[in-house]
């Protein structure tokens, strides 16, 4: 069964539509908006609650590791099936492993004349990777590109079923989409625009000192809960979803943060690859811990 994804915009819950669901009566004539309307109420408020609880982030899954060429398999930035919900309160599924092969996306990435590269390459990378990734990798290089990798909620199409035609046309074959299947992509990022006061990674949700009591975290929470509506946005506002820290321009709002990638390069123009390993920080993204989690952390 063949399967059409759909343009994220095409979702309704990308508008954050109002909460109206369609009322019913006996002998009332019904059409495909009014099923369609009755389903983007139901997911429409079980986005929204899901996006108020997690914030967006990774609940299960979602390992980003890289896979050096060798063994007759290409250079490969390698993600583990998972779960992560998005801005809109969306689920997105990454049912088995994918990967993004590197060497085709380096190719790619470089056919602008490297100007994507030129811009997204920094001396000293080191300053925009979390604590624990320049713990655990040990010597970091001294030259990288960076780039991030983002998951993103997709609808695609499956299957058909016969219809009535429409738009201008007359005819007794037409078919229509049956299914829609929630489904992902993948993307891998060249990062520009970073320096000493922007790394462009996730910013968490309330920040406090090292050293701060509990009492002062939980004013800290408070604060940030109480701040949170303006800035996210209630579910009829004017469909517009501002791009976070980590969203550079022309990439999906929507999209969820999963790892930065250091790809070591050399001081050419435009940056060559170097012959040394590639680089992965999972530790920069959201994490949405389970309910289960939390009370092993929290017990003595």
């Amino acid at each position: 069964m063949s399967a059409v994804s759909r343009l994220p915009q095409s979702d309704p819950l990308y508008a954050r539509p109002a909460p109206e669901r369609p009322v019913y009566a006996t002998g009332v004539l019904l059409d495909a908006d009014d099923f369609s309307a009755e389903q983007t109420y139901h997911r429409g408020r079980l986005a929204q609650a899901m996006a108020f609880l997690s914030g967006g982030g990774t609940l299960a899954g979602l390992r980003v590791s890289y896979r050096p060429e060798a063994d007759g398999h290409a250079e490969e930035i390698g993600v583990a099936a998972g779960l992560a919900c998005d801005r809109l309160g969306r689920l997105v599924e990454l049912p088995r492993p994918a990967c993004l092969r590197l060497s085709r996306w380096w190719d790619t990435t470089h056919g602008d004349d490297g100007d994507r590269l030129r811009t997204a390459a920094y001396v000293d990378p080191a300053r925009f990777v979390s604590d624990r990734c320049a713990e655990e990798a040990g010597t970091l290089p001294d030259r990288a590109v960076v780039a991030d990798v983002f998951i993103r909620f997709i609808a695609c199409e499956r299957g058909y079923t016969p219809s009535f035609a429409s738009g201008p046309y007359d005819a007794l074959d037409a078919v229509a989409t049956s299914r829609l299947r929630d489904a992902y992509e993948l993307l891998l990022v060249p990062r520009d625009g970073l320096d000493d006061d922007f790394d462009g990674l996730p910013v968490p949700a309330f920040q406090v000192a090292d050293d701060a009591t509990a009492a002062a975290r939980r004013n800290a929470m408070h604060d940030a809960l109480l701040g949170a509506w303006p800035e996210a946005g209630d579910s009829s506002s004017d469909g517009t979803l501002a791009p976070a820290a980590e969203h550079p321009v022309g990439v999906d709002p929507t999209a969820q943060f999963l790892a930065r990638v250091l790809l070591p390069v050399l001081a050419g123009d435009p940056p060559g690859r170097a012959d040394a390993a590639v680089v992965v920080d999972n530790w920069s993204r959201r994490f949405v811990p389970s309910s289960q989690l939390l009370q092993r952390w929290l017990a003595p």
